[in-house]
């Protein structure tokens, strides 16, 4: 087996290969930086991954030892040139020089390490690579900062190191302002490689805390989502204000416009075809088409216009951290799956809202898929989505974001187009669950 044959082999089973569903042709190397020689050693690679037609940029951080530890064999990709090769990521022995190298403002072949004047960042420390992530992959050193690897790369400039240090120079208290980065040139353009950022300490994310709320819920015999002891709405309010004062930093950093009655078309013709696609893949979705199409016609009849600006664009409960001192947000590349134009374009500050209230339902629906009183439990999982939907919206409003309840149509048309995508998502990677979406749409 070849080198490049190894690698595609421990590609395509990692969670954050975005290629699942297709076929991959073919994987070359076209860039190979040596950061660390020896054994243990680090080489730093960028692959394209061929997938007929089209092709995408993966990076690599492939560590060599002679022998595997036993702490790394979960790591372990195969091996090469006599040599065992795993991911570098979990090499604290090896993860030390990417810090160090941030902290020293390096330039190692054709990476460059960067650092954002005046940030702090002490060298030397161990590394923890966090669990869960998908699409990046995460090390805490320390306690003090977070190394976020983007796994699949574009070139081009990265939204989130752009948001970032814009709203850290605004002296955005919702974010965890930058540290430093990784980048290199791909196709020309200057492509970021990795960020570092402050670590938020002792923080909750948004998800634990509304999937502990919802728990507390199912557990009390009797009881709506108002009188539960873990009662979210509280939480759920002060969410909905932090997100509207990040969309007014978003606004005063890149600027506001507005979508003209034209472009509402457009974008509710956007809306349809996804639709359509989305039934061909998923039949059950048919049941429910014609009420979602009438949605988006409604959509596609305004005729004042709306405001638009940056956004988040991935809003959701695992992308909101909760600290000793409130809301933080994180993760402003946008969606994963969107090309680089989209996920910098304006658009209406409620597709960060509807994100948000698909991830409400989420977390209270996901946890009835393996119980086997779910029936019962339904009309609960739906008394909190709106009870914490509610409670979000009116800090939403409150705070001076745009009204949800007078933009009733345009939110209506986001919350069903988003459920439209979740179930295209969940049927290619959680067949299990595209229930949660499709009882979702019969819902809304």
């Amino acid at each position: 087996m070849t080198f490049e044959d190894t690698l595609a082999t421990w590609l395509v089973k990692q969670r954050w290969f975005a290629g699942k569903g297709r076929t991959v042709h073919d994987l070359a190397v076209v860039a190979d930086t040596e950061i660390i020689p020896g054994d243990p050693g680090l080489r730093h690679l960028i692959v394209t991954v061929s997938h007929g037609a089209t092709s995408d940029y993966y990076q690599l951080f492939i560590g060599y030892r002679a022998r595997l530890p036993a702490r790394l064999r979960h790591a372990r990709i195969g091996t090469h040139a006599g040599l065992q090769i795993y991911d570098g990521l979990h090499d604290s022995a090896l993860t030390r020089e990417l810090l160090d190298a941030i902290a020293a403002e390096r330039t190692v072949g054709t990476l460059r390490f960067g650092r954002i004047p005046g940030a702090k960042i002490e060298p030397g420390l161990d590394s923890l690579v966090l669990t869960g992530e998908q699409s990046n992959t995460s090390l805490v050193f320390g306690e003090s900062a977070i190394f976020k690897v983007f796994r699949r790369v574009t070139p081009g400039p990265n939204p989130d190191l752009e948001v970032a240090s814009a709203l850290a120079k605004l002296g955005s208290s919702h974010i965890a302002e930058p540290y430093g980065w990784v980048e290199t040139r791909i196709d020309g353009a200057a492509t970021v490689l990795a960020i570092l950022s402050r670590y938020l300490r002792a923080a909750s994310d948004g998800w634990s805390l509304a999937a502990i709320s919802v728990r507390d819920l199912y557990a009390t015999e009797g009881a709506r989502a108002a009188e539960a002891g873990g009662d979210f709405a509280g939480e759920a309010e002060r969410l909905g204000v932090a997100t509207a004062q990040v969309h007014r930093d978003l606004a005063d950093a890149f600027g506001r416009s507005e979508l003209e009655p034209e472009a509402i078309r457009e974008l509710a013709e956007q809306m349809y075809r996804r639709l359509d696609i989305a039934t061909a893949a998923v039949p059950e979705l048919a049941a429910y088409a014609d009420k979602v199409g009438d949605a988006y016609s409604s959509l596609a009849k305004l005729i004042e216009p709306v405001p638009a600006q940056r956004v988040h664009g991935d809003y959701h409960l695992g992308q909101v951290m909760r600290t000793q001192t409130g809301w933080v947000v994180l993760d402003f590349e946008g969606e994963p799956a969107s090309s680089l134009a989209h996920r910098r374009a304006r658009s209406s500050p409620l597709r960060d809202v509807a994100g948000m209230l698909r991830s409400f339902d989420y977390a209270a629906r996901h946890q009835l898929l393996t119980r086997p009183d779910a029936e019962g439990l339904a009309p609960k999982a739906s008394d909190w989505v709106r009870r914490n939907g509610d409670a979000f919206c009116a800090g939403y409003a409150a705070a001076g974001g745009l009204d949800p309840a007078e933009n009733s149509v345009l939110l209506r048309a986001m919350l069903l187009d988003k459920a439209v995508y979740e179930v295209i998502y969940e049927a290619r990677n959680r067949p299990t669950w595209v229930p949660i979406p499709l009882e979702s749409i019969a819902e809304l």
